[in-house]
């Protein structure tokens, strides 16, 4: 039986520190602060900012939710996020995406300050992850992917780490985080060609490809970590969820792995806390 890399413990262990880290800010008079934009009512951005409140309150920092209607004109929008760009007292922005059809995606995600950027939304900010400027904030979903593997004193040095999945929130930015930590990385995706054995070839798995229960047994060997960073509906059970990885048939082979629900995705608001109190540190030259 693999041993269950849960994120709980991760998410317990970041939630000390960075307590800390806020009391030391607010015995000098700066409360960290997260402004949550977002357009409309989806369900599930209102499901991750309950969790992103309560996550806040939990560690003392502060938080301000920017709501606007559904359909916003794109003048008053962009006016919108500049206003919450240039207010003091917000440290760090998270934005709901995707945004309604109707409002220009790119220019919007260009208003962010890279300062305030905690969520990698600005270009300008994915440039600085890929350039290796610590300035610069990664998507909180990959952090998540190190922190965990930090958290469980998992090495990377030197390590075979095959990661399918390409896309710009996930794969190619934790890409870019595997490598600061000198591992060697295979971005693999649906269209690769034997991806079943170049899977297997790997001492570390991650699997980001956003499709349910793709990764089986034939992905997998004995001896490897597999980190699932999938959310998906469950075909199997109406109503649950499921990683990209099929747990049932890969957790009785490989070492570790990681949970769906509570793994990585269960560490994600948690990282966007401490890039919050990250950048409050950065923007009162406090790092």
């Amino acid at each position: 039986m693999a041993e269950s890399l849960k994120g709980k413990a991760v998410v317990d262990a970041m939630k000390a520190e960075l307590s800390q880290r806020v009391e030391i800010l607010k015995a000098k008079g700066i409360t960290p602060k997260l402004g949550i934009i977002r357009v409309g009512a989806r369900p599930d951005d209102l499901f991750y900012e309950g969790g992103a409140k309560k996550t806040c309150e939990s560690i003392g920092m502060a938080y301000e939710v920017f709501e606007y209607p559904a359909d916003i004109a794109q003048e008053a929008f962009e006016k919108a996020v500049l206003d919450v760009g240039a207010d003091k007292t917000v440290n760090g922005i998270l934005m709901f995406a995707p945004l309604p059809k109707h409002l220009e995606d790119k220019k919007i995600r260009s208003l962010i300050p890279v300062e305030k950027d905690v969520d990698c939304m600005n270009l300008s900010s994915a440039g600085k992850v890929f350039a290796d400027e610590l300035t610069g904030f990664p998507p909180c979903t990959p952090t998540a992917c190190m922190d965990v593997l930090k958290f469980y004193d998992i090495p990377l040095k030197g390590k075979q780490v095959v990661l399918v999945g390409r896309s710009l929130v996930v794969g190619k930015p934790l890409a870019m985080l595997l490598l600061r930590e000198h591992a060697t990385v295979t971005i693999c995706h649906t269209r690769t060609v034997n991806l079943p054995a170049v899977c297997a070839g790997a001492e570390i798995l991650i699997a980001a490809a956003g499709k349910a229960k793709m990764i089986d047994s034939s992905y997998v060997k004995p001896g490897q970590i597999v980190i699932d960073v999938g959310i998906n509906e469950d075909p199997d059970n109406p109503g649950k969820y499921c990683g990209d990885v099929d747990f049932a048939a890969v957790e009785p082979i490989v070492d570790k792995i990681t949970p769906v629900p509570g793994g990585v995705g269960s560490v994600t608001t948690i990282v966007l806390c401490k890039h919050t109190v990250m950048a409050c540190e950065m923007q009162h030259n406090l790092r």
